[in-house]
C-alpha cells in the first residue's frame, strides 16, 4: 500500500512535519509530494541522519530514508514568509496526489496544512481542500468530519457566515449528508450499524418551536424518513447536551449544523492529534486539524502529532481496518 503525503503551503510547518515521517516505521509505503530541495533542506534541519530518495514506483526506497516524489517550487520558499508565487504549487502538489488515487498508484492521500488566501492572491479561487477535492473528483457532496479524542464529528455545513447557515440546512442536504456519514462508516470505519446523534440548530433544539423551528420543519422529518431506511439515528439534540460523556456513549458519530457548534469541542478534546477526514469522496482523504503556522515554520518545534494520525487513520480505512 503506498499513501501520498501532501506536503502544503512551502512556507509553513507541512514541509517539515513530512520529514517527521521518517521518524517511525509505518504500515504503509509513505510518498511526500513536494519540492525535493526543500523537503531535504526541512529534513535536515529535524533529522540530518535521514537521507531523502526520490520516488521510484517500480522500486522500494531503501530502509529508514524518505521518498519524495518531487513537483518544483516556482520560486525559493523561505520559512515563515508568505510568497503569492508559490500558490499554484501548492495546487500542483494536490493535483499529483489526486491523479495517483484516481488512477491507483497511491491508495489513499494524507494533506498538510494549505493557506487558502495565499492561494487566492495567486489568482485561484480556493475555499479549502474539501471543495477542492470534491470539484476534482467529480463528487456532488461532500461531508467534512474530524476524528480525535474519541469523537467523531461531521458537518451538515462547513465554511459559511453563520447568518447563512439556517438557510443552508434544507431537507435535501440532511438527507444527503447522513446517507454519506452512515455508509462511510460502514465502509471505511468497519462499523456494521453506526448510531448517529444529531444536534439541533438553535438553543434547546429549538425549545419544541418557541426557540426556532428549523428542528420542526426541516431536522425532525429528514431524521423520521431516513429511519424508515434502517438509519439509527437519535436526535435532533440539544448540542449543549449532547457532547456530555453520558450521551456521546450510545454513539458512533456527530453530526453538528455548523462548523463553530461541533468543531471547538473535539478540538478541545483532541487539539494536535485530530484528523480531519473527507466523508464521500471516491478515494481516501484525510488532514491535519491545525493551520501552516508559519511562526513555527523552520524551527523544528512544530508537533507532527496530528500528521502522525491522520497517516494512521488513512493506513486503516485504505486497508478496512479502522
Amino acid at each position: 500500500m503506498i499513501l501520498a503525503i501532501t506536503s502544503g503551503e512551502p512556507a509553513g510547518v507541512g514541509p517539515e512535519l513530512c520529514a517527521a515521517l521518517a521518524r517511525r516505521d509505518w504500515a504503509a509505503r509513505l510518498v511526500v509530494i513536494g519540492d525535493r530541495g526543500l523537503i531535504a533542506e526541512r529534513v535536515h534541519g529535524i533529522a540530518p541522519e535521514v537521507p531523502v530518495a526520490d520516488y521510484a514506483p517500480g522500486a522500494a526506497p531503501a530502509p529508514g530514508s524518505l521518498e519524495v516524489l518531487h513537483v518544483p517550487l516556482a520560486v525559493p520558499a523561505v520559512a515563515g514568509r508568505l510568497d503569492a508565487a508559490n500558490g499554484r504549487y501548492v495546487l500542483d502538489v494536490l493535483d499529483r496526489a489526486i491523479a495517483g488515487c484516481k488512477s491507483g498508484e497511491f491508495a489513499g492521500m494524507v494533506t498538510a496544512p494549505v493557506h487558502k488566501g495565499i492561494i487566492c492572491e495567486a489568482g485561484v479561487p480556493f475555499s479549502g481542500h474539501t471543495e477542492y477535492l470534491a470539484e476534482a473528483t467529480a463528487t456532488p457532496l461532500v461531508v467534512m468530519m474530524l476524528v480525535g479524542g474519541g469523537l467523531r464529528v461531521a458537518l451538515a455545513t462547513t465554511h459559511l457566515p453563520l447568518k447563512d447557515v439556517s438557510a443552508a440546512i434544507t431537507r435535501p442536504l440532511l438527507t444527503d449528508t447522513l446517507r454519506i456519514l452512515d455508509r462511510d462508516l460502514r465502509q471505511r470505519f468497519g462499523l456494521p450499524a453506526p448510531r448517529i446523534l444529531v444536534a439541533g440548530l438553535n438553543p434547546h433544539a429549538g425549545e419544541g418551536g418557541h426557540m426556532g423551528t428549523e428542528e420542526i420543519e426541516v431536522i425532525t422529518p429528514v431524521l423520521d424518513a431516513l429511519r424508515m431506511d434502517g438509519m439509527q439515528l437519535v436526535g435532533p439534540l440539544p448540542a449543549d447536551t449532547l457532547f456530555v460523556p453520558h450521551t456521546l456513549q450510545h454513539g458512533d458519530a456527530v453530526l453538528a449544523m455548523y462548523h463553530d457548534q461541533g468543531l471547538p469541542v473535539l478540538k478541545h478534546a483532541s487539539f494536535g492529534g485530530g484528523v480531519n477526514v473527507t466523508l464521500g469522496l471516491p478515494i481516501v482523504r484525510t488532514s491535519v486539524d491545525h493551520g501552516t503556522a508559519l511562526d513555527l515554520a523552520g524551527t523544528g518545534k512544530a508537533d507532527p502529532g496530528s500528521l502522525f494520525a491522520a497517516v494512521e487513520l488513512a493506513i486503516a480505512m485504505a486497508g478496512g481496518r479502522p
